[in-house]
This record gives structure tokens, C-alpha cells and sequence, in this order.
């Protein structure tokens, strides 16, 4: 189950945005899988307790003995919480609704913000990339996320009102950079559900490349049924459907973020 430490640290890299329904468990799931493939060895984080990136590598829930949480209140290390995915060179820490309680019963801890980066430390060595899937808020552990990663993604859904609420998230980010984690970089603006046929879409596309420039990725993650299926088939859609343009649109961006410099 576990690697050989590799000689340099994995680039960790979480998915946040505080809006629902945007893609960001979408893009874990199948930027992970999309990059295992490609012979790198991926740890995918779950790190929302609502668990959706655990049963879309279906990984039933109630099997799990130990999750996140265990991890986050210090009950386990992260080498114990790894289990193995159906690609043989991507792994998950999986999540449950209890990680819920994490918020609660962290509180009145003084070093609260960095549980997360304190718990993969010790794993960041077997792996070459370390994806964490947020939960949809501004909340303790999506800054627990951003406070160990090395870089953000930021899933932005082509529809009305996109763009709004992203200045809320780039500013937890930049107080996250100035108290937490001075490393912290957009890693790109990744633009989802896109679809060809609409001016709205178009305009969404527009807007971001206006505001964030060379952040926003060239790979357009576009509006696909069989994107929207895999997940009840407990699988990402490289393994349900290969050809589908919903498969190779997360080919393209695992190749553009795996070219990139900064990655």
C-alpha cells in the first residue's frame, strides 16, 4: 500500500471554493485519477464531511474504519488512515460526516490552523502529488487546507454570478498567506461547466481572463452527462468512460499542471 519516500517533497494542491455545485469534487476526483495514470503517485485528501470524493473512488463509507477526523483530533497518524483506490498508484485519506464535529471540538486549540499540514508531513514524502477536496465554505478545515498546501485551485462554474464571492475566498487567502503559510499561490482559475453553445458561458470565460489573466487554465472543463454519472457508479470517469470528452478535458489539465513550472 505505501511507497518508497521519493526525494522531493509532494506538491500539495487543494480545491477550494466556499459555493457549492461548482465542480470542486468533480475536479479532485478526476484531476487525481487523470494525474495516477499518468505513473504519478497521488494521494487524493478528502477533507469535506460530507465524504463525496470517497464514494466517487467507491469506497463505501461505512466501511471505513478510521477517516480524516481520526487524523484531524489526533486519534491516528496519516499513514493508518490510507487506503487503496481501484488505480493502483492513487490513494485516499477518506472522509465522513463526524469530521464535522473537527470544528467544534478543535475551538480552543492554539495551533487549530495547522492539523492538517501537521498530519501530512509525515506522508508528503511518498507521494508526488497531494490533492485535498475542500468542503463548500470559508470554514476551519478549508483553511486547514489552504494553511498545508502549496498551491489553490479554484473551480469557477460558468453560469450567473460566478465571479461574485471569489473576492471573499482570495481574501482568506491572502490572510492565510500572511499569517499561515507565506508559500500559498493561485495555482490557476479552472473554469467548469463550460458550454460551447451559450454566450453565457463565453462570457464567464471572458470576465475571468480579464480579472485573473494568465491564472486562468487553458484546459475548459466542459458541461458532460457522463461527468455527472460516474460518481454514482463509484468511479472517476476515466474508468466509467475513457472516451468521454469529459475524461479527456481532465487528461489536459492534469498534462497542464503537471507541465507547469510552479507545479
Amino acid at each position: 500500500m505505501f511507497y518508497a519516500k521519493s526525494k522531493a517533497m509532494a506538491k500539495i494542491i487543494c480545491i477550494a471554493n466556499q459555493k457549492g455545485g461548482v465542480g470542486k469534487t468533480t475536479t479532485a476526483v478526476n484531476l487525481s485519477a487523470a494525474m495516477a495514470v499518468s505513473e504519478k503517485k497521488i494521494l487524493l485528501v478528502d477533507c469535506d464531511p460530507q465524504g463525496n470524493a470517497t464514494t466517487g473512488l467507491g469506497i463505501d463509507k461505512n466501511g471505513v474504519e478510521k477517516s480524516l477526523y481520526h487524523g484531524m483530533i489526533g486519534d491516528a497518524q496519516a499513514e493508518n488512515l490510507i487506503l487503496d483506490s481501484d488505480i493502483e498508484t492513487l490513494k485516499i485519506i477518506p472522509s465522513r460526516v463526524e469530521l464535522i464535529g473537527f470544528e467544534v471540538e478543535m475551538m480552543s486549540e492554539p495551533q487549530r490552523e495547522t492539523v492538517l499540514k501537521t498530519l501530512l508531513s509525515r506522508v508528503r514524502n511518498s507521494f508526488e502529488y497531494i490533492i485535498i477536496d475542500c468542503p463548500p465554505s470559508l470554514s476551519l478545515l478549508t483553511v486547514n487546507a489552504m494553511t498545508a498546501a502549496d498551491l489553490i485551485l479554484i473551480p469557477l462554474q460558468c453560469e450567473f454570478y460566478a465571479l461574485e464571492g471569489l473576492g471573499q475566498l482570495l481574501q482568506t487567502m491572502k490572510r492565510i498567506k500572511h499569517n499561515l503559510n507565506p508559500k500559498l499561490k493561485i495555482g490557476g482559475i479552472l473554469l467548469t461547466m463550460f458550454d460551447k453553445r451559450t454566450n453565457l458561458s463565453h462570457q464567464v470565460a471572458e470576465d475571468a481572463e480579464k480579472y485573473f489573466k494568465h491564472l486562468v487554465y487553458k484546459t475548459m472543463i466542459p458541461r458532460n452527462v457522463r461527468l455527472g454519472e460516474a460518481p454514482s457508479f463509484g468511479k472517476p470517469i476515466l474508468l466509467y468512460d475513457a472516451a468521454s470528452i469529459g475524461a479527456q478535458s481532465y487528461f489536459d489539465l492534469a498534462r497542464e499542471i503537471m507541465n507547469h513550472k510552479s507545479s
